[in-house]
């Protein structure tokens, strides 16, 4: 049995990256996003699937790029897929990238709030986890900045948790920004209530490591004791049910995680 280890961050490992060569010009380039992705994503979740037509004086045709989250579902995924038809008449190729990538850009990033979400869902379940708010409060600016007026700073620690695993971790995020016009006071502190909500949510994922057990079975474990910035709670301070993941909400792509990478033809 293969065992695999996904943590939430952003894939950029060689071995989570899948290139697909030699397909044809059958199907537009939509097309062919939407038959690798489905292709792919059987074999398990996708971080990104990018495609673009070959170059002008080669063969008509496209190639493509898929990077998985999971080292061992991408080498599955590349022995079952390629000298394979797939989606179309003709065997495709696939290979592992060998991109060497300089030590100083290794460092990867957490995911961004939605994709944590998708990921969490798509290894555990809608029922596999849950989101609490435990402080969500306004915190005190620096003097100087408030006697300038209209400037807005929040605080909020939420607790994610897994309850088949028995395992719980906390994040905290503060986030502060200027409100110059007063009329739009409410809408503005509506948008940092949820996105101080969000990066707490993010800084307690980036603390938990699934264990992919295979056939289907996942473990839960925390990459490092969390820690908060609020130690005690506030008297009086009223606890807040977070997003039900339940809901199936529809979370938006992170624009910042589709970054114009040049795809680098470097194969095992």
């Amino acid at each position: 049995m293969e065992v695999d280890v996904v943590d939430f961050l952003v894939p950029v490992e060689n071995n989570k990256t899948l290139f697909v060569w030699n397909i044809q010009p059958d199907f537009t380039e939509a097309q062919v996003h939407e038959r690798l992705h489905a292709t792919f994503s059987s074999f398990g979740p996708l971080y990104l699937v990018k495609v673009r037509p070959n170059a002008p004086l080669s063969t008509p045709g496209f190639n493509g790029m898929v990077k998985f989250y999971s080292a061992a579902q991408a080498r599955r995924a590349q022995r079952n897929a390629d000298g394979r038809s797939l989606f179309q008449n003709t065997p495709v190729m696939v290979r592992l990238s060998s991109k060497r990538t300089p030590h100083f850009l290794s460092a990867s990033k957490p995911l961004s709030h939605a994709r944590c979400v998708e990921l969490a869902n798509e290894c555990l379940g809608f029922n596999g986890w849950t989101c609490d708010i435990i402080t969500l409060k306004e915190l005190p600016v620096e003097e100087a900045k408030a006697d300038a007026g209209g400037r807005v700073k929040l605080g909020c620690v939420v607790q994610i948790s897994f309850p088949r695993h028995g395992v719980s971790t906390r994040g905290a995020a503060v986030v502060e920004d200027d409100v110059v016009d007063p009329d739009a006071l409410l809408q503005k502190r509506s948008r940092m209530h949820k996105m101080v909500r969000d990066k707490a949510a993010v800084q307690a994922f980036s603390t938990v490591v699934l264990v992919l057990l295979g056939e289907g079975k996942v473990g839960v474990e925390l990459r490092r004791p969390a820690e908060h910035l609020f130690p005690e709670e506030p008297p009086g301070l009223v606890r807040v049910r977070d997003r039900d993941p339940n809901r199936g909400d529809n979370f938006p792509a992170d624009e910042d995680l589709w970054e114009h990478e040049d795809l680098d033809l470097t194969v095992w």
